[in-house]
């Protein structure tokens, strides 16, 4: 009979803990979300306050056509860590994270979606963490139904890698599909064995801004994973489970949004791969924590 493991990453622990001692630059991105980003930034805001002595809230409004910024001032005026920056025009993700992270001052940064994807209840164990390690990378660890033939055929795919957590998805199953998909072609592309490209990540300010950021889609996240690890630095991936989206519109998944992604991936592998025109490929080390280890039944 197997004895259930008692989780040591308790919310009990997380609440034990001080005050975080150093500075956190908590980055976003928005483009029309005037029905969520209130609740968001109150949300941000909640988590930090009792979390982190110093911090700052980087809000990028990309080129908004409904009442987006005008939230976002209003919020500022009532949390003054918020700062606003406004892009002229729709400029997209690659532009807008950029940016995000050239306007960050503290020493760590970080960046959550605007529909909170990500469940950081641990968030100030996550923290904790960058005393031993320069990189925290989430990976997602909750399963998604698998509805069909082609859902299990891709699962299988993946298993291929030995990378058990792609397989555990709490996506929607189209969803799923495109980030397993796009795992494996990073993956086989690059060769560099971090078992989830896009998650949370708590990054060093310094570290990820001293780095030439290349991407102009959202393969910027899956970008600074690769650099760092080919950099030689640690990582250490945490359990971060998925959550649905409930108001608003995904923009992640359109297929303009994926076409960019894909053109970067393709187009950077053959200057840094092919070419030889990359950064230089060393190996950094990264460490595994055991989904069991962790509750999964908190969500902030």
């Amino acid at each position: 009979m197997k004895t259930r493991l008692t989780p040591p990453y308790t919310m009990a622990l997380s609440s034990s803990l001080p005050k975080f001692d150093r500075g956190v630059s908590w980055l976003c991105w928005a483009y029309n979300e005037e029905q969520i980003i209130e609740a968001y930034l109150k949300r941000v805001h909640a988590l930090l306050e009792p979390t982190v002595f110093d911090y700052e809230i980087v809000v990028i409004d990309d080129g908004s056509t409904d009442r987006t910024p005008d939230i976002v001032k209003v919020m500022a005026d009532h949390i003054p860590q918020i700062r606003l920056f406004q892009n002229p025009t729709n400029l997209n993700v690659g532009y807008s994270s950029r940016r995000a992270i050239m306007a960050a001052r503290k020493e760590f940064l970080l960046w959550q979606t605007i529909d909170w994807s990500y469940d950081i209840s641990f968030f100030r164990i996550l923290l904790e963490f960058l005393r031993s390690y320069d990189v925290v990378a989430g990976v997602r660890r909750a399963p998604v139904r698998r509805a069909n033939q082609l859902h299990r055929v891709i699962l299988g795919l993946a298993r291929l890698f030995g990378v058990q957590h792609i397989t555990r998805r709490s996506d929607t199953i189209p969803k799923a599909l495109i980030s397993v998909i796009n795992y494996m072609i990073i993956r086989s592309l690059f060769g560099v064995p971090i078992s989830d490209y896009q998650n949370v990540c708590i990054y060093p300010t310094k570290l990820i801004q001293g780095l030439a950021m290349e991407a102009t889609s959202s393969f910027l996240n899956p970008e600074l994973l690769i650099k760092a690890y080919w950099s030689g630095h640690s990582i250490v991936e945490v359990p971060i489970s998925f959550i649905p989206r409930e108001a608003g519109e995904g923009k992640g998944t359109r297929f303009k949004a994926i076409r960019a992604s894909v053109t970067d991936i393709f187009r950077l592998w053959f200057k840094w791969v092919v070419l030889g025109k990359g950064p230089v490929r060393g190996a950094g080390k990264i460490r595994r924590l055991v989904p069991e280890e962790w509750p999964s039944d908190a969500v902030s």
